[in-house]
């Protein structure tokens, strides 16, 4: 086993965040639609959380932002004309349109893709699948800059392999990490890969949701394990439960979360409980580690009350001192069945023994909590050398950024705003400048 540490690369938030509800099923988005939003807010708030959890001892990265608003994808749609002309028409003919192209969901990074350590995989390098997210047109397109970002960060080839995402149609859709836990008795040992899956194209009598859709599909887990050369001893598919899905559980990320040999869950997180624990056991027991199940009744905290507060949307963290902490949002302090459970759990002399909180109201109104705001990378001390440091949070960068942020983002921006060329400027702007703070020249095409 090899020294190895993960780590989490927070999205850092655009300057084009808004509220727009794009997000059928995902219930916070849909119930701050056409709120206005704090770009600046949202970011500083981000970059606090980056800061606090580096200053800490934990690994802490950054992915940058996409370029919005996607020209591209409002000239492929028919509207013409000069970026003015491109920006008022689409506001005219269809402000819907116009939110996707101005979406800020790449904040997400837990979307951006999967990922498998060197300790899983045949060829022993890391490996990486950008995720389609052909579920939803704002975030169908997030995968070229994903793709392209991975590759400017990850690119010496005898330590990372980059794949582009899987074919965009509905039998392969693919919502990246959200959908996918890795269990280790040690970042550096061979691990356990656990891929959730919300419905199978190939078999229409797999149970699936009636409501809001499922967006992960087995066929596409299946397809990034095939891709990384995972070991299917220590491989692991099962299936979300639907009824939670159409309750809001958009991911299984907001209903479960693991760390080290640690799950933690809610009951009805999965369709068959009892066998997907004993399919993780079994595959745990190949690598000599036993699975620590923790384990949330509905009775304890109904499903509604784990979405409001986004409890398993969570960071589930190993200490460098030892023991586990959970990184949650102020809102689980504000729901009372979720802050009675939180001060049971740690109490409880179990494996989580630490609770962090953080104001994230910005990403979590429009559907994301700390889950969602990270991509967790296991990097060997050669490959964590071998990627591109400029994104590594230090306090160098984090005082670089306070301001730049400061400096290109509003402090408001309501849905009319979208129509504003003079936000387009801005956002631009913001991304040059950025390339240079991050030392990543051409990391955006932004002709």
């Amino acid at each position: 086993m090899r020294n190895a540490r993960e780590f989490n690369f927070d999205g850092l938030v655009g300057p084009s965040h808004n509220y727009a509800g794009l997000s059928f099923g995902n219930v916070a988005s849909f119930n701050n639609v056409r709120s206005a939003s704090n770009p600046r807010q949202a970011a500083l708030q981000g970059l606090a959380k980056m800061r606090a959890l580096a200053a800490r001892g934990f690994a802490q990265g950054l992915l940058p932002p996409q370029a919005r608003p996607n020209f591209r994808l409002l000239r492929r749609l028919g509207f013409t004309g000069t970026d003015a002309d491109v920006l008022a028409r689409a506001y005219r003919e269809s402000p819907v349109i116009l939110a996707c192209a101005y979406s800020a969901s790449p904040m997400w990074t837990a979307n951006a893709a999967t990922v498998s350590p060197s300790a899983d995989t045949a060829d022993g390098r890391v490996h990486f699948t950008a995720a389609n997210l052909n579920n939803k047109l704002h975030r169908a397109e997030e995968h070229v800059q994903a793709t392209r970002t991975l590759r400017a960060l990850f690119a010496n080839p005898d330590r990372f392999v980059v794949h582009g995402p899987l074919p965009s149609t509905p039998a392969f859709g693919d919502e990246g990490a959200a959908n996918h836990t890795r269990f280790a008795s040690a970042h550096g040992a061979a691990g356990v890969e656990f891929f959730v899956y919300g419905r199978v194209e190939f078999d229409p009598s797999a149970p699936a949701p009636t409501k809001y859709p499922a967006r992960q599909t087995l066929e596409a887990s299946q397809a990034v394990a095939r891709l990384h050369g995972l070991d299917a001893a220590r491989t692991v598919f099962a299936s979300q439960n639907p009824a939670v899905i159409d309750q809001g559980v958009f991911h299984n990320d907001v209903i479960a979360v693991g760390n080290g040999n640690v799950l933690f869950y809610h009951d009805q997180a999965f369709a068959d409980e009892a066998a997907t624990l004993e399919a993780l056991r079994r595959a745990l027991g190949v690598t000599g580690t036993d699975l620590r199940a923790v384990r949330v009744d509905t009775g304890v905290v109904p499903v509604a009350d784990a979405v409001a507060s986004y409890l398993f949307n969570s960071q589930l963290l190993s200490k460098p001192d030892g023991g586990m902490a959970l990184v949650v949002p102020h809102e689980c302090r504000e729901t009372v069945t979720v802050a009675r459970y939180l001060e049971q759990l740690v109490a409880s002399g179990g494996p989580i023994d630490e609770l962090i909180e953080f104001d994230l109201r910005q990403s979590m109104r429009n559907g994301g909590g700390p889950a969602c705001l990270r991509l967790r990378v296991v990097l060997t001390d050669e490959e964590a050398a071998a990627m591109h440091q400029g994104v590594l949070m230090t306090e160098d960068l984090y005082a670089r950024l306070v301001p730049w942020v400061e400096r290109h983002y509003r402090d408001r921006v309501e849905p009319k705003d979208l129509a504003d060329p003079q936000l387009a400027i801005e956002c631009a702007a913001a991304l040059e400048d950025l390339e240079r703070i991050l030392g990543l020249p051409g990391l955006y095409d932004l002709s």
